[in-house]
């Protein structure tokens, strides 16, 4: 499924659709360069999920949590890790195992170590607008 996200809202809208069809255990992959919307997507998913508080981008954290909604939401950016080795020694199995939504940003770095079933995120700009983003979903369906 692709969307055309006119703005930010409309991004994280979306965001909070895809989070009404996520299942305890579910990664969400992003792919897409800087400033494409990432972070803006998972406070859609972060808001959808019942997550009231600030969501920020982890890349100096390298995972950010977020509790208190209907599932636990775990924001990992891989953009600093140099493969999926690196993932691993974070504690990457343990997040897949405490129930929850993993969503990866800079999906790339890790591909090896997503989970046959992960759920993807392409978000890139929109040739009729440059602020505009073209975003596409794919392995699961939206309502």
């Amino acid at each position: 499924m692709q969307v055309i996200s006119h703005c930010e809202a409309e991004t994280e809208a979306l965001g909070a659709k895809l989070s009404a069809v996520l299942s305890p255990g579910d990664v969400v992959a992003y792919r897409g360069g800087l400033g494409m919307g990432k972070t803006a997507f998972t406070r859609g998913l972060a808001r959808g999920l019942g997550y009231a508080g600030r969501v920020t981008s982890p890349t100096f954290t390298i995972v950010n949590e977020y509790e208190g909604g209907r599932l636990p939401l775990f924001h990992f950016d891989m953009y600093r890790l140099q493969d999926a080795d690196a993932l691993f020694d974070i504690g990457w199995e343990d997040y897949l195992c405490r129930e929850g939504i993993c969503a990866v940003e800079w999906s790339e770095q890790v591909d090896p170590a997503l989970p046959p079933q992960t759920i993807f995120v392409t978000l890139g700009r929109c040739p009729e607008q440059d602020n505009w983003r073209a975003i596409t979903i794919e392995g699961v369906e939206l309502p």
